[in-house]
């Protein structure tokens, strides 16, 4: 990863991005995509397109989520501070005592109230998020209603990281490394000047029910959809025996089998891993991948579609880690896949 691709990974990461307000987000995407492609364009929800024009009829996409979970403002109370609900799937256990920001006609600061340790029984649970608050500093609903109005977005504040060796830690890296993945792929692709057509998509909402997909799905026709999102790494301490699979970060791209994933498209996608030297995981998806490719490949009848998963650890947390030399290895497989699929109608064909 050089350094304007880190860049671009960073300014992604810093820019707040929750389901249903990805504007900013969206917006750094497609300054980054359009110094290499031949098209950029945005639909009236958000969804990005940018398009790499090859010269046979083949057309293959790849995809990530370009929103993050976060929550809400749902009410103003008398004193000034603000009732939550959440936006796509926030993890109670990890908000309170976080600093946040509300992102209004302005950004305000605030904190998650935690009751101090010493005031709080043993046996106390942890509040859901409809009944945690944040405090922006205000004494008085009126005080706080110049700052802030119900329905403003919030996310949780945070640094990015970097630990030793290649590991990184951010907020929202769901799914941040998989637009970042999808325009390198594109990028990569369209350098080895690609025959196929290959578009790269920033999708909105997945963390509320894969909504910008099924727009994709049904404005966009190509032969073939890769969906690029987090995966759960389950090789930290926390993690129960019972869910523990062979998910390693750092041991590389994971490519999922079963439900979405149209098992010529496997085949094709880990012959090409190992033309190109990269090592890939596999991972079982039995009933669905919880990912965009549910969506894209019911969309006009069936299209062909395949997910690719980044190792994760803590993922819905502020904290979350990966490797980059396995965001390095995604993008460079599906720069390889954009350059050596010339027939996927065929390819895909049962």
């Amino acid at each position: 990863m050089n350094d304007s691709q880190r860049d671009f990974l960073d300014e992604l990461l810093t820019t707040a991005s929750p389901s249903g307000f990805e504007h900013a987000g969206q917006q750094v995407w497609m300054e980054y995509v359009e110094t290499f492609a031949d098209e950029v364009r945005m639909d009236a929800y958000g969804n990005a397109v940018a398009v790499h024009h090859g010269e046979n009829d083949t057309e293959i996409a790849f995809a990530g989520h370009a929103d993050e979970i976060g929550l809400m403002v749902r009410a103003i109370t008398n004193e000034g501070f603000l009732k939550l609900t959440s936006v796509g799937g926030t993890d109670k256990t990890v908000t309170r005592g976080q600093h946040v920001t509300v992102h209004g006609e302005k950004r305000v600061p605030g904190v998650i109230g935690q009751t101090a340790i010493h005031l709080r029984n043993d046996d106390d649970s942890v509040d859901d998020i409809e009944e945690q608050h944040v405090d922006i500093g205000v004494d008085s609903r009126a005080e706080a209603a110049e700052l802030v109005e119900v329905g403003d977005p919030i996310t949780v504040s945070g640094e990015i990281a970097s630990l030793h060796g290649t590991r990184l830690s951010a907020r929202g890296m769901d799914n941040r490394i998989g637009v970042w993945a999808a325009a390198e792929g594109l990028r990569r692709a369209a350098e080895r000047d690609a025959d196929a057509t290959v578009y790269a998509i920033a999708t909105v909402q997945e963390e509320i029910g894969f909504k910008g997909a099924r727009m994709v799905g049904f404005d966009l026709t190509p032969d073939a959809f890769v969906v690029v999102d987090v995966t759960h790494a389950t090789d930290s301490p926390s993690v129960p025996s019972e869910t523990r699979d062979d998910v390693d970060i750092g041991a590389g791209p994971v490519i999922a089998r079963g439900s979405a994933n149209h098992p010529r498209l496997v085949e094709h996608v880990r012959d090409i891993a190992e033309t190109e030297g990269i090592d890939v995981q596999l991972q079982a998806a039995g009933s669905a991948t919880g990912t965009d490719a549910d969506a894209f490949y019911t969309a006009r009848g069936g299209v062909p579609s395949l997910n690719v998963g980044l190792p994760n650890r803590y993922m819905h947390t502020p904290v979350e880690l990966i490797d980059t030399d396995d965001l390095d290895a995604i993008a460079a497989l599906l720069g390889a896949v954009g350059a050596q699929t010339d027939n996927v109608r065929t390819l895909t064909t049962r």
